[in-house]
Parts: structure tokens; sequence; C-alpha cells
């Protein structure tokens, strides 16, 4: 969202906006530089100020502020100076809302301001933070144990391909995935193994600098393979959920006697996949939320929490 403020905001609909801005209503229209569209936007007037809804791309928002310096605006960097509100917790909830990408996100963040009035946050509790910056969750395993059909059950479509082929997925695989509340960019790795294939091999290199990227490891393992290469793996990522899948096939070794708090599941019916869910979600602090409990999520409030210092009211 681009908010305008000030005199000139008339004249830059009249001469940019196809349609007719009115007072407190979404108007669906064009803004454009002369005859080149630009984008189609939504627009809402209201006061003295106009908020244009535009897509996110970099190109558009460039050059919509860019059409914006030429009529004479300024670009704030702080937004919050210009946000309506009356505390600077009334105008960090407003800012914080478009990254509120699941009704969980914005009913929590709704209630914050109030939330504040009657109780204090907890330093370590970063669960608000996580609803509005989607954590980095990697799926990772040796080849053929159902990686790619557990994500597509998270995905909640099919979105990496699969196959009982070893080395289906040849590059890994990221996208924003809604964990019932929880958005989580959810990436989907090549199995790791020996190849001769020079691409899947690259493929394997290059996702290990993803997975050190991730905020949280998922390791998936298959009881009906041998069990010392998935072992070795696992045991590379302390705190990571350990999922044994194909629970509905006789198993080669026991999981449970290596891992404490496996996860079963059979990805192709999704047995499973709703405790996983569950975890992922608790591992974040995002499970059975109390919405009105008191959460920071800015690195200001943090900051004042971490000294002492009240975060405003």
């Amino acid at each position: 969202m681009i908010r305008l403020r000030g005199e000139g905001i008339d004249s830059f609909l009249s001469e940019h906006f196809s349609k007719k801005a009115v007072e407190g209503k979404p108007v669906h229209g064009e803004i454009r530089d002369s005859d080149a569209v630009i984008d189609d936007a939504v627009v809402v007037r209201s006061g003295d100020f106009v908020d244009l809804n535009v897509h996110g791309g970099a190109w558009v928002v460039k050059s919509i502020l860019d059409l914006a310096r030429r009529d004479g605006f300024e670009v704030v960097e702080d937004e919050l100076e210009l946000m309506d509100g009356e505390t600077i917790l009334d105008r960090e909830m407003i800012a914080g809302l478009p990254l509120a990408g699941t009704e969980l996100a914005i009913r929590v963040l709704l209630a914050q301001v109030e939330a504040w009035k009657n109780s204090k946050a907890e330093l370590a509790d970063r669960s608000l933070w996580w609803l509005l910056h989607p954590p980095r969750v990697a799926i990772v395993g040796v080849a053929n144990v159902g990686k790619s059909t557990l994500a597509n059950q998270l995905f909640a479509r099919e979105r990496s391909i699969t196959a009982d082929v070893p080395g289906t997925t040849r590059d890994w695989v990221g996208e924003m995935a809604n964990l019932d509340g929880l958005m989580v960019i959810l990436m989907d790795t090549p199995g790791l193994r020996e190849t001769s294939d020079g691409i899947e091999r690259e493929a394997i290199e290059r996702s290990g600098a993803e997975v050190g990227r991730a905020d949280l490891v998922v390791v998936v393992v298959d009881p009906t393979q041998d069990a010392r290469e998935q072992v070795e793996l696992a045991r590379k990522y302390a705190g990571a959920i350990i999922v044994a899948n194909k629970k509905d096939r006789p198993a080669a070794w026991d999981v449970v006697a290596y891992f404490k708090g496996v996860i079963g599941t059979v990805a192709t019916s999704g047995e499973g996949i709703e405790e996983l869910k569950s975890e992922i979600r608790r591992r974040f602090g995002c499970e059975k939320m109390d919405v009105k409990w008191a959460r920071w999520w800015t690195e200001r409030q943090r900051r004042a929490l971490a000294t002492g210092a009240g975060v405003g009211g």
C-alpha cells in the first residue's frame, strides 16, 4: 500500500487514476502515466490522504513512487510517523497489518493494543513475530523417502513432482504454505544421495545452502530403507522434527530406538499430517494461541522489553 498525503492528491488522482475516487470507499481502476498503464489498483480516499493498494512487484512500486515524486510528493521512509493512531503501539499495529497473511495473524495483531493495557509480554514469546514474518521450514531426507509427497500434503496441493524413482526432485522447491494459521516458507529439497547426474548433484549442493538458512528442519526417514545413512543425516540437524514416513509398511528398523518424539506418517494418504502441522506450529509458539495475550512483534518492542523499558501505550 502506498499512502499519499497532502494538497496534491486531487490533481494526482485526476491525472493518473482512471476512475473517480470516492471518500471512504474502495474504487478499482488503473494507475497511468500518460497513456501507459502502470498497474490496476484499489484506491481509497480518506480526508487529506489516499491509499493506493497496488501489486507488490518492485517495478510497479518504484514506478508509482517515481510518478508521485514527479508530481511533487516526497517519499518518507519512517512509515510510523504517517500512520493513524494515538500511540506508537496503535501505529505499529497498523503498520503490521500488511504482513498478516492469515486470519489468526490478523486477530492476534488487532488484539495487541488492548492486550498491552492489561499485561506484559514475555521476551521469549516470538509467536506474533513468526505470524508476521513466515519462518523457513526445510524438508530433508535421503532419496525416495516421500519428502515431496509429504510437502504436497503441507502445501495442500500438488506443488512438487512425485514418483517412486530416486532423484525425482532435482531442485529445491520453495513456496508459502498456510499451516492452519501460520504461514511458512516451505522448502522441499532434492533427496540426498550419491549420483553421477551433474545437474542433480549441483541441485543437492545448492539445496544445502537453503537448508542452512532454515528456521526449522523436518527430517523425513523411511523405515523400509537402510537405517545407517538416514540416521547419520538426521543427527546432523539438532532440534529437527523427525518424521517416519510409510508407517503402513513393514519396517526394517525401529526409528523410536534412535529418536524421541517421532511423528509417524503415510504421506500418500495424509495420515499424520495434522500432527506434523501441529508440531511445526508449536515450535514457533503458534499452537493454541490465546489471542488476548500480549506479545511483541517489532524490534523496537523487543529491545524495550530487553532493557526493562515500557513499549508505549
